[in-house]
């Protein structure tokens, strides 16, 4: 909720001992200068912080109100309010919420949502805020996804690999060689292996790209493609350089030359091609390592199936291939008149014990270290090991920090590569697209 002006805690209060004990602190601490609607909000004293989250599975949800409904039994005087987002439409949620003056104090969001929020200053900066503990459990590569111009504007705490969910019995029966986090295949060997794993109506793998842009960013990282480029006066420009084409080309091939890969799954979402999975029709399917959920609640009893990494880009790369990532956060608005208060909160809910339960609620990978090492997450039992084992080659989305990616994305590089995955076009049509067209799209958001 907008209020005009930001006003600081009382000097006599330290930001160390108002991140340690916020909620220790007298009301009227914190409250001066605030609006009278935060005035109105403020039941007997308190402060209360909306929260708005999209989380939606079950157990990620029950997770995420228990630890909310945790802290503020332990809290007070700094109460938090629970405010139900959405995925699908986060981005607008909050863009009408920033323009309107409604916005949450704290978001849950994903990092490549951030950038236009973080430059418009809707974002506060969180850098001095940081508590040294979350600073230090979150590796730097992580802090990465989140930083703008140099300011950190999210916490990033729960991250998604692509994997490659398999048929077990299909890959058995193949005789191909089983991939492991320390030597997995290089994406000529995962061509040849769906072109093996290919028979009779069954396909070796089917490519879900209903959303086929950062699949296809994230994963060219692993052939040290950066679509990306940022040029000495830090605008930023869009190349489609040999690196950047090894898996789009390999796709595309799989689909309209090797006929390894199902045509009509290219529209679909990862949950659509789940039925087909489970009726044999793919052997393999490159989906997020949440979906290991979904496919033990779903799967037909006796179905076999495993998690292999994704692909390298070639053998002389070595083990566990770099892959883009676009992390969950937490934010703070820069109109939240607590921020010391919020911080807390975000702290308190990033603990390792809570971050594991967490990321155990979205069945993803958690970024800080000691819940990293957590035995919880490095059990064989449904691949969680291979997960935990992928988490060190994870890095920043290329397209992170690229203001204007959300309509680039959108209106150039969703219709171009699909198109292209398609075989409508060929690879100097799709290039001259994401770049030619692409540029001007960036350029307008850089003046």
């Amino acid at each position: 909720m907008r209020r005009d002006g930001t006003p600081t805690p009382p000097a006599r209060f330290s930001r160390r001992g108002l991140l340690a004990a916020a909620a220790a602190l007298p009301a009227a601490g914190l409250l001066p200068g605030c609006s009278d609607d935060r005035r109105r909000r403020a039941s007997g004293g308190r402060i209360t912080l909306r929260f708005q989250s999209p989380a939606w599975q079950q157990d990620s949800l029950k997770a995420t109100r228990q630890l909310v409904d945790a802290w503020n039994a332990q809290h007070p005087e700094v109460q938090v309010q629970y405010v139900q987002g959405a995925w699908p439409t986060v981005h607008d949620q909050l863009l009408t919420s920033f323009e309107g003056g409604e916005a949450p104090d704290i978001i849950h969001d994903a990092a490549d949502d951030l950038a236009d929020f973080a430059y418009g200053g809707n974002l506060a900066d969180l850098t001095a805020l940081l508590p040294p503990r979350l600073r230090r459990d979150i590796p730097q590569h992580s802090w990465e996804t989140a930083t703008f111009d140099g300011r950190v504007h999210g916490v990033p705490f729960l991250q998604e690999p692509r994997v490659l969910i398999a048929n077990r019995a299909k890959l058995h029966r193949s005789g191909v060689r089983i991939p492991t986090p320390e030597h997995p295949w290089t994406w000529e060997e995962f061509r040849e292996v769906a072109q093996r794993l290919t028979r009779g109506t069954g396909h070796g793998v089917a490519w879900p790209l209903k959303e086929p842009v950062s699949v296809t960013l994230n994963l060219a990282l692993s052939t040290g493609g950066r679509m990306f480029r940022r040029r000495p006066d830090g605008t930023v420009e869009v190349r489609f350089d040999a690196a950047d084409q090894v898996v789009p080309r390999t796709i595309h091939d799989q689909v309209n030359v090797d006929r390894s890969a199902s045509r009509t799954t290219l529209g679909m979402g990862g949950s659509d091609t789940l039925p087909g999975f489970f009726a044999g029709r793919y052997a393999m399917v490159p989906l997020g390592f949440s979906y290991r959920q979904q496919i033990a609640q779903q799967a037909p009893k006796g179905f076999e199936w495993t998690v292999l990494p994704a692909p390298r880009g070639s053998a002389s790369q070595g083990s566990a291939p770099d892959q883009g990532v676009s992390p969950q956060t937490l934010s703070i608005a820069e109109d939240c008149p607590h921020k010391e208060a919020a911080m807390a909160f975000i702290d308190f809910l990033l603990r390792p014990p809570n971050m594991v339960r967490l990321a155990l609620g979205d069945w993803l990978l958690p970024t800080g270290r000691e819940a990293l090492g957590d035995p919880a997450l490095r059990v064989a039992r449904y691949d969680w090991a291979t997960g935990t084992a992928l988490a060190g080659s994870l890095r920043s989305a290329p397209a992170q920090s690229v203001r204007g990616y959300p309509e680039w994305k959108d209106k150039i590089a969703t219709p171009g590569l699909q198109e292209y995955y398609s075989g409508a076009i060929d690879l100097d049509t799709v290039r001259k697209r994401l770049v030619r067209d692409g540029n001007p799209v960036l350029a307008r958001y850089q003046r």
